[in-house]
């Protein structure tokens, strides 16, 4: 999803109460609260809930909506308008530091462009030029500048999202325009970030679902630069209901199926509501599929329309959102198609 649709969530804190309100549920201290919400099975959930020191201060909020589940996935961009943010000059990045470094098990996620302009509306030509030029190493220096503030905050293990959505139309760091080269920038970059002492980086390789572009086995760049197979998957065509979702072409069936085959976990770095609205059955049915496939970790995008809390447009979706990830409740939790939640035993 676009960084403007991102920079909405900034906007967002009077949302919070008001859905609070819609979903009827205070935000008070849980009486106690589990390791994870996914039934103790090690799944790190997240949320992207701000780019910036907002979206910090909100994980502890959202916690307790959540009836004190731990999110142990902090997930955020960097800008991709200009280099010096590339490299990672942020300040809310001391922010994010100091979030994963409170605890062992947190990771923390963090979306890379690989290229500036990123969302300007570059045509193919020049996207073919840039990505020959970062191909030959020109723009190796601004990768080891990033990899070298990471591991001076403390964050040395950052799982990097680098390239997301690279199947797609809109950024520049798109691989459509020629694939080829782009797989073999993914590996200059990876060498560059991987050279700076102290680094225990993984590489997160996340494409929309669906074909969009290009299909995106055509812009794996290999198992020895790629650590995660990830996903960014919406409510949206292709794919009208959620079993299509699944067994469309290069959909969510075929990325388990192709991380298994190259021995990888899986994530979902973007997923939530879209096109087709405030949806429970699609909300409660991906959830499913999470616990299901336990991927490293996941994140809902959480701001209008995509989100549950801090966007009041989609009720629904909030409470089988919040019933199935409460620390409160101890039950396995399975969805009718309408949306409500029936517990079954331990």
């Amino acid at each position: 999803m676009s960084r403007r649709g991102r920079r909405l969530a900034g906007a967002c804190t009077s949302a919070i109460a008001a859905g609070l309100l819609v979903t009827g549920v205070a935000l008070t201290t849980p009486p106690r609260a589990r390791p994870d919400g996914d039934g103790g099975n090690g799944v790190a959930v997240g949320a992207y809930l701000h780019y910036g020191t907002p979206g910090v201060e909100r994980m502890q909020e959202l916690s307790r909506w959540l009836g004190g589940t731990e999110l142990r996935a902090g997930h955020t961009y960097l800008p991709g308008d200009t280099w010096a943010n590339i490299e990672g000059a942020p300040d809310s990045l001391r922010s994010w530091a100091r979030w994963r470094r409170a605890r062992a098990d947190r990771l923390f996620v963090l979306n890379v462009p690989m290229l500036d302009h990123n969302e300007r509306g570059v045509p193919d030509a020049r996207v073919a030029e840039l990505i020959r030029s970062g191909a030959r190493g020109e723009y190796d220096h601004h990768f080891r500048r990033l990899a070298r503030r990471l591991v001076a905050l403390g964050v040395p293990d950052t799982v990097i999202v680098l390239g997301w959505e690279m199947n797609g139309f809109d950024y520049t760091h798109r691989c459509r325009p020629d694939p080829e080269n782009w797989k073999r920038y993914w590996r200059r970059i990876t060498a560059a970030m991987r050279s700076v002492e102290g680094q225990r980086f993984r590489f997160d390789f996340a494409p929309n679902r669906g074909v969009d572009a290009i299909a995106w086995t055509k812009c794996y760049p290999g198992d020895d630069v790629v650590d995660v197979i990830g996903m960014d998957s919406y409510d949206q065509p292709p794919g009208d209901s959620f079993d299509e979702q699944v067994t469309q072409p290069y959909g969510l069936q075929q990325q388990v199926d192709f991380a298994r085959a190259h021995g990888k976990p899986i994530s979902y770095p973007e997923w939530g509501l879209f096109r087709n609205g405030d949806n429970p059955e699609y909300m409660g049915r991906m959830l499913e599929w999470i616990r299901e496939h336990r991927p490293l970790y996941h994140s809902i995008t959480d701001y209008c329309p995509h989100g549950v809390w801090q966007c009041t447009h989609n009720p629904r979706s909030a409470r089988v959102f919040r019933d199935f990830l409460s620390a409160e409740g101890g039950r396995e939790r399975t969805f009718g198609f309408d949306g409500g939640v029936r517990t079954g035993r331990p």
